[in-house]
């Protein structure tokens, strides 16, 4: 059956709705190829089959509603949109989508939760010292770790941000590279630096860095070192040992909090070493203050085909 919906776009500027040159509307055309979509002035009609065509108004209404109150619609929004519209097991997960919480707010950049798992998140780590964020690539388990610990520390809670990830893949190797600490390191802390610099500006980024009010180290350099007034975060944490877990977690000082973040389907440790992500909920799920958070492919904020790829390996591995 086919039926046509008319969606009133006042107050709202078609190019914060749209794109730049339509780029989100083209985007759109192209992930609904079966449905006819009109823009004229300040009213979008679509044509097409009933189920898709109530899909894609949900989906515009969403965006509306992020135009209001945040001022903008950014590709990355309207990419989740679409895929938490599409996803099969949860589909009302895509209701108030905009009425996510923002984490944290700069001048020029808001970030705020996209998804259930990810408000989840930011509800635990508001909840515990400690929280497990467990999922597969591309749900946003580092980048939205990094913006609770920013807002934490603009909002005074910690002084300072220490973020760790295992180098796995260095091993030994890191002391014969060339270059300081930060050079050794680079290549394998780059995630972290990239969810900050959309957070901060880079002049704040380096300042705070030199001062040590954020600090962006191996796993390995936390040994001996106690973090108080601290928020800690361990991503990648599937490539930690169960030893180098208990040492990460027993760092945590007065006044800390830490999230632990990692993908249990990507685990690069040598097979003689058990992951301390896989390890952790049975040791520590019966203790108060640790809570734990698993996403899933419906919070997959990346290009859609991700949620298809990580599909694809799961029947694969069933089989």
């Amino acid at each position: 059956m086919t039926i046509e919906k008319t969606i009133e776009i006042q107050g709202i500027e078609p190019v914060i709705l749209f794109g730049p040159y339509d780029s989100l509307l083209k985007k759109i055309r192209a992930e609904f190829s079966d449905i006819q979509i009109t823009a004229r002035g300040t009213q979008i009609i679509l044509r097409g089959g009933t189920e898709e065509v109530a899909l894609l108004e949900r989906i515009f209404n969403e965006m509306i509603l992020l135009a209001a109150k945040h001022g903008e619609v950014l590709d990355n929004d309207l990419d989740a949109l679409i895929n938490l519209g599409l996803s099969q097991s949860q589909p009302s997960k895509l209701t108030h989508y905009g009425d996510g919480d923002v984490i944290v707010a700069t001048q020029d950049y808001t970030v705020r939760a996209k998804t259930d798992g990810q408000r989840r998140m930011v509800a635990e780590a508001k909840k515990n010292d400690i929280m497990f964020a467990i999922g597969p690539a591309g749900t946003g388990k580092t980048y939205t770790a990094v913006a609770i610990a920013v807002a934490a520390w603009k909002s005074k809670s910690v002084k300072r941000i220490v973020l760790a990830r295992p180098a796995v893949e260095a091993g030994e190797s890191l002391g014969f590279l060339p270059g300081d600490l930060a050079q050794k390191i680079d290549p394998y802390l780059r995630p972290l630096y990239d969810a900050l610099q959309d957070m901060l500006t880079a002049e704040k980024l380096k300042l705070l860095t030199e001062q040590r009010v954020i600090e962006i180290v191996p796993l390995a350099y936390m040994r001996g070192r106690t973090m108080n007034n601290s928020f800690i975060i361990l991503d990648e944490a599937q490539n930690a040992s169960n030893k180098q877990m208990k040492m990460c977690l027993t760092r945590l000082g007065i006044n800390s909090k830490a999230i632990i973040t990692g993908d249990v389907t990507q685990i690069d440790l040598p097979k003689e070493f058990d992951s301390g992500l896989t390890n952790s909920p049975k040791i520590l799920k019966d203790i108060k203050g640790i809570s734990f958070v698993y996403l899933d492919k419906t919070d997959v904020v990346r290009h859609k085909l991700v949620r298809d790829i990580i599909t694809a390996y799961e029947i694969y591995e069933q089989q």
